[in-house]
């Protein structure tokens, strides 16, 4: 769907997500941003491919210069897209990321939302703004043998990061609350075992 500016939001999103309400509530908070994305697109795991593919086919999709994901059991506040916008246009930077609000628990892994370290990059979690351009040259795999990385977030977040190194481009950190991670017990971030986007 078209509806605003050049940023596509991107949900991918587990079946069994569709009617629990976790996707309606993504999508309404989609729909509320003050800054209105362009495309929405939904990418359901119906034949169980696993995140990787589900998210590619999602971004796939994406023909607008920015694209901003957002995991089918999370929620943006309403000003996030104009803030990590508004940071990307003032820097210039192909990425950024922002602080979370957790809800239903604390912060399960302890160092979401912290301040970007090359070191350990995956704590930038998956709700970021990226260059379309880029996020296609680097897209989602699923973890081949011994893979140090694991799973298909880290890895596209790592590679951002190598891209971003090699171009001299930055990494934007807003230290700003702008969406929601809802803690339930089926988080699957980080934890490869649970499998898809669920």
């Amino acid at each position: 769907m078209r509806y605003g500016p050049g940023i596509a939001a991107v949900i991918p999103v587990h079946p069994a997500r569709v009617h629990n309400g976790m996707l309606a509530r993504a999508l309404a908070g989609v729909w509320a941003q003050t800054l209105p994305a362009a495309e929405v697109h939904v990418a359901v795991d119906l034949e169980q491919h696993g995140a990787a593919r589900t998210r590619q086919r999602g971004l796939d999709a994406v023909t607008t210069e920015w694209v901003a994901f957002c995991d089918s059991d999370d929620e943006w506040l309403p000003h996030h897209l104009r803030t990590l916008f508004d940071a990307v246009w003032s820097s210039g930077a192909p990425f950024a990321f922002s602080w979370f609000e957790p809800v239903g628990g604390p912060d399960p892994l302890g160092h979401f939302g912290l301040p970007f370290n090359p070191q350990t990059p995956h704590h930038t979690t998956m709700t970021v703004l990226v260059r379309t351009e880029l996020a296609k040259q680097v897209g989602f795999t699923p973890a081949a043998p011994g893979d140090p990385f694991g799973n298909e977030d880290w890895r596209f977040i790592c590679g951002i990061a190598q891209r971003c190194v090699e171009t001299g481009d930055q990494m934007i950190h807003v230290p700003e609350k702008t969406w929601r991670y809802h803690i339930h017990g089926q988080n699957s971030s980080g934890v490869a075992w649970k499998g898809d986007a669920r």
